[in-house]
């Protein structure tokens, strides 16, 4: 079992950036993948989600219709499109995945039990 999150790197302040999370040894039909940050001197948090299963989509407040997650079953890869960038988005990003299969809606870092290395994602003002 594998993810390796790509896709990041330097933007100035309103530009835009797709992070990838290439997913070996699951099916993402069944297992919910979440995309997570940590900025310098935080706490990780997470900032969306797509469930198993049904492929619902959960996003953080503060990334509401900037950001928006999504998945390619046939590449067994999960994107998060981020857009209209802020200095605040500055962080370590990664993704995440569930292996036991259940059906979630939660950004709860607790529910994700295998996790890739981040990609590093800078928003310049």
């Amino acid at each position: 079992v594998q993810l390796q999150a790509s896709g990041g790197g330097l933007v100035q302040a309103g530009g835009s950036l797709r992070l990838s999370c290439a997913v070996s040894g699951f099916n993402l039909d069944y297992h919910a993948i979440g995309w997570f940050r940590q900025a310098p001197g935080k706490e990780r948090e997470g900032v969306a989600c797509i469930s198993a299963y049904d492929g619902r989509r959960v996003y953080t407040d503060s990334v509401k219709g900037r950001f928006t997650i999504s998945r390619d079953n046939a590449k067994n890869t999960v994107y998060l499109q981020m857009d209209n960038l802020t200095p605040a988005d500055t962080a370590v990003y990664y993704c995440a995945g569930d292996l036991n299969g259940r059906s979630f809606y939660t950004l709860d870092l607790g529910n994700y039990n295998f996790w890739g290395r981040g990609t590093q994602v800078t928003v310049s003002s």
